[in-house]
């Protein structure tokens, strides 16, 4: 047989590696990085080169399931599950209110950027706005901080140019995230480290990107702002702040430095347990530098007071001046977007959170990133007017990603009507009514696009660092007699017999003929800085430079970053004031020993790839171990290998012990998004536990996100003996 050669983009997680991939006989076999690829060269991780695997994997499902009385599933036409789901829709929608309808979109739709558009333009056809994304779980703060602290129109000083960079709870090049940009992190960063960049990074443990530090601050679980507040307190004592940025573009610097001020250094030592000369170290270092950023991963933002950690990063680069200024060259303008002005100016941000639409649930607002996904197992399970009773999961699974696991499977349970969109019977797919098959990467054609859309909404250094984009055309076709469809079909079908308008960003999508997926991605990039059919030409992905886009000048009365913001130093005073205990509790009188911090896996993405066993080889018999720091298992007679109860205020998971010299004592480090539904709790050493079901979200949850702690928990460990499997049949 000959074996043909072609190029696309990975689509395992939201790097979208270059990839180039080998087909014989109409089959992918083997996938590997395109050196040819100029923002790649070469790189890909091992997770997207098993996509052959994923593609032909036995679990996978070729065809959509319905689920029957007795709990079973059988195969179903997708078009008949189409007119069936329509059929149920309209039935609730007419009973119940377009309220009653909604959807969670998680890591897979966000790398089908048409998933997304026919996703929010149904809701919006219905009348509903109960869209609800994973970004409102691992990344809330983010943008919320960035409204309080106002957003710089020209953008962050970028990665590739600098010559000092701060990590907090990330880890990019296992996570492909949080500040090194996720395009070859570890090349990147060993690039950086040989021009003479200083490199800090903040972390319970010793990540793979803390092995290359200059400084590493190996804080205690949950006190990201007790630090933080620590570094911005000798920056401005010392007075190292970028005097000409901060007077031009800054307000409410005094604030911000009467607010630090409590935190000094033997008060940070003794809380956050980094000496007192590392902190001042870091801080020194930081604001020496010419040119660098702080940038933060999912630990901070699901550790308590997400958004006053988030703030103070903005605030340290601010201070600092770390972002574009005029005449400056803009290293990523937009591609597949329509160009833009990059001004060197503030923009302001409604933090009006009052006059924005509210939650049945707590109160909690509705913010420019959707409602708080936090709190939809509630407003499923509550009844009255608004009650949520139809569910659909596009590339997600709530069982495994959502906050409080228990309240969520009791939520998927009561359900009137749930659809997933998934290439297996995930956790949540098993709980199913219905079970959309769909195509996977290879077999659909698609652009980078989304990742140019990361740039400033999620932080700084997301995002391509260079104007970069590639075409990714389809290589293959589904497996023979399999019925698989793309997202966007789904949604437009049931729009079709629904008679639902439908109105993307581009446009008003006609609902009586059906439009292919070429159609829709030119319409997605219609007006973008590069044409598509230029971007088509290189096959390898391009970088697009134009040399003559710089920043322009600010405008007349412009606002100013705010560092000062009262909301924040009145959060940073709650933070000044708490007490602080030795072991895991945040409370007087609470009996926890430990803090357990969540962490990224190389070999799986939240939920994806744990079915793949080369991929799992060494995680055989230890699900998503347990890792905790040797003195702490001496002390608790563990050895390797034992099963242990991880205990919160809220529930129990198991885990397995696995010895890690990088974590912090008084720690345990668990990946998240791993485990399946309570009753498959004894199979923990094949599926892993649920780190999301110690979460309460009930309880010391953030007032505006609605996000409870989920990293930095307390728990109590102890040794069980393994569970006794549960017979099935």
């Amino acid at each position: 047989m000959v074996v043909e050669t072609k190029q696309t983009f990975c689509r395992f997680c939201h790097a979208f590696c270059a990839i180039e991939v080998d087909i014989e006989d109409g089959r992918a076999i083997k996938v590997r990085g395109d050196a040819k690829n100029p923002m790649y060269q070469g790189f890909t991780c091992i997770k997207g080169r098993q996509l052959p695997e994923q593609h032909y994997h036995p679990d996978r499902l070729l065809h959509s399931q319905k689920r029957a009385p007795d709990g079973t599933y059988h195969d179903i036409p997708h078009q008949q599950a189409i007119d069936e789901v329509a059929d149920k829709l309209q039935a609730i929608i007419a009973e119940h209110g377009p309220r009653a309808v909604a959807t969670f979109s998680g890591t897979y739709g966000f790398s089908f950027p048409s998933s997304g558009q026919f996703t929010g333009a149904f809701m919006a056809g219905i009348g509903s706005n109960m869209t609800y994304s994973g970004g409102t779980i691992d990344q809330p703060a983010k943008p919320i901080a960035r409204a309080y602290h106002g957003n710089w129109g020209a953008g962050p000083q970028m990665f590739d140019d600098s010559d000092v960079w701060m990590l907090i709870g990330a880890n990019p090049t296992i996570s492909m995230w949080g500040g090194i940009p996720q395009y070859n992190p570890a090349k990147r960063l060993h690039q950086a480290k040989q021009r003479g960049m200083q490199f800090i990074v903040i972390d319970p443990r010793r990540t793979e990107a803390a092995e290359k530090a200059d400084v590493f601050l190996q804080v205690k679980p949950g006190e990201d702002p007790t630090l933080l507040a620590g570094i911005l307190r000798v920056i401005l004592t010392e007075g190292l702040v970028d005097g000409d940025f901060v007077a031009a573009n800054v307000q409410g610097l005094e604030e911000l430095r009467e607010a630090v001020e409590p935190f000094t250094l033997d008060y940070v030592e003794e809380r956050a347990g980094v000496a007192a000369s590392l902190v001042e170290r870091a801080a020194r270092i930081f604001a020496s530098g010419k040119r660098g950023s702080v940038t933060s991963g999912t630990g901070p933002d699901f550790s308590p007071h997400p958004n006053i950690t988030e703030y103070l990063i903005n605030s340290i680069n601010t201070v600092c001046g770390r972002w574009l200024r005029e005449g400056e060259r803009v290293p990523n303008p937009p591609v597949l977007r329509k160009p833009k002005d990059y001004v060197a100016q503030a923009y302001e941000e409604s933090t009006d959170w009052d006059a924005r639409e509210r939650m049945r649930i707590r109160d909690l607002p509705i913010t420019a990133i959707g409602p708080p996904t936090s709190a939809l197992a509630e407003e499923i399970l509550t009844p009255g007017e608004g009650q949520v009773r139809a569910l659909i999961c596009i590339g997600s699974n709530p069982m495994a990603a959502w906050p409080d696991q228990l309240r969520t499977y009791e939520a998927m349970q009561a359900l009137d009507l749930l659809v997933t969109l998934d290439i297996k019977m995930s956790a949540t797919a098993k709980l199913a009514h219905y079970v959309i098959a769909p195509k996977l990467s290879l077999e659909r054609e698609d652009t980078t696009l989304p990742n140019e859309s990361l740039s400033g909404v999620f932080g700084f250094a997301q995002g391509y660092p260079a104007p970069y984009a590639q075409y990714g055309p389809k290589l293959i076709d589904p497996p023979e007699g399999s019925d698989v469809i793309e997202e966007w079909e789904f949604f437009w079908g049931i729009a079709h017999r629904m008679r639902v308008p439908l109105r993307a960003g581009w446009g008003e999508v006609d609902i009586d003929n059906k439009p292919t997926t070429s159609q829709i991605i030119e319409w997605m990039c219609e007006g973008s800085r590069i044409p598509l059919d230029e971007v088509k030409k290189y096959p390898h992905g391009h970088i697009f430079e134009d040399d003559e886009i710089r920043v322009l000048p600010k405008r007349p009365g412009s606002p100013r970053l705010d560092v000062g913001r009262a909301e924040m130093m009145a959060e940073l005073a709650e933070v000044r004031a708490e007490p602080y205990f030795e072991g895991g509790g945040y409370r007087e009188g609470e009996e926890f020993t430990h803090r357990l911090v969540s962490r990224r896996m190389l070999e799986s993405y939240n939920s994806s790839g744990r079915d793949i066993p080369r991929l799992m080889r060494k995680y055989e018999n230890k699900g998503n171990p347990a890792y905790m720091n040797p003195m702490d298992i001496a002390e608790l007679g563990l050895a390797a290998g034992d099963l242990v109860e991880i205990e919160s205020a809220r529930a129990a998971i198991y885990g397995v012990v696995e010895p890690a010299d990088d974590v912090r004592s008084g720690v345990i480090s668990m990946a998240h998004a791993w485990g399946d539904a309570p009753t498959e709790d004894a199979r923990v050493r094949e599926l892993g536990a649920n780190t999301g079901r110690l979460s309460d979200t009930q309880r010391d949850f953030d007032p505006i996100t609605g996000i409870p702690v989920m990293s930095a928990i307390p728990v109590n460990v102890r040794k069980v003996e393994d569970p006794a499997p549960v017979p099935t049949g």
